[in-house]
């Protein structure tokens, strides 16, 4: 089980705003653009997340334009996982292909806020919160395998040298 601190966003975080529009066409690497992270929605994002910590929000997280920068920084944040009640199509499959955890989660985010502590089982499919126990379906053994190899590219090159 994967805990981590919770910090807590409201529906429809665009793209725009986890990862900045104006460092879009700046050559970065994902260290950098990690330091851009969420700025302009919270500031203190960058300065303050930790290794680890969980990003629950509303509905439609990551709508807005493709960018995969959006995904990247927060996983070079180390952020573990986004817990929200539904995501962009384009954004989740960017996460995805990043490494970085997405679960939609129908119950339960409304309870969760910032600050809080939440517990993440991708395998069992299960997120636990203040004693309780919110249920989504596991991620199959293909996703998870794409994210315990650190996304989708350093996971194609494990299966090809094998």
């Amino acid at each position: 089980m994967n805990k981590g601190k919770v910090w807590k966003y409201g529906d429809d975080v665009n793209t725009d705003v986890i990862f900045p529009g104006k460092y879009t066409y700046q050559p970065m690497e994902p260290a950098e653009m990690a330091e851009h992270a969420m700025e302009d929605l919270d500031p203190d994002f960058a300065k303050n997340v930790k290794e680890g910590d969980i990003i629950v929000a509303g509905k439609n997280f990551g709508c807005g334009s493709s960018r995969e920068q959006a995904a990247t920084c927060l996983k070079a944040a180390g952020v573990a996982a986004i817990i929200a009640p539904s995501f962009s199509r384009i954004y989740f499959r960017n996460a995805i292909n990043n490494g970085l955890p997405v679960i939609e989660l129908a119950e339960g985010t409304d309870a969760m806020q910032a600050g809080d502590e939440v517990g993440v089982d991708f395998s069992a499919g299960v997120v636990e919160h203040n004693g309780k126990t919110y249920s989504f379906p596991p991620l199959p053994p293909e996703v998870l395998a794409i994210l315990e190899d650190g996304g989708l590219i350093p996971h194609v090159k494990k299966v090809l040298n094998t």
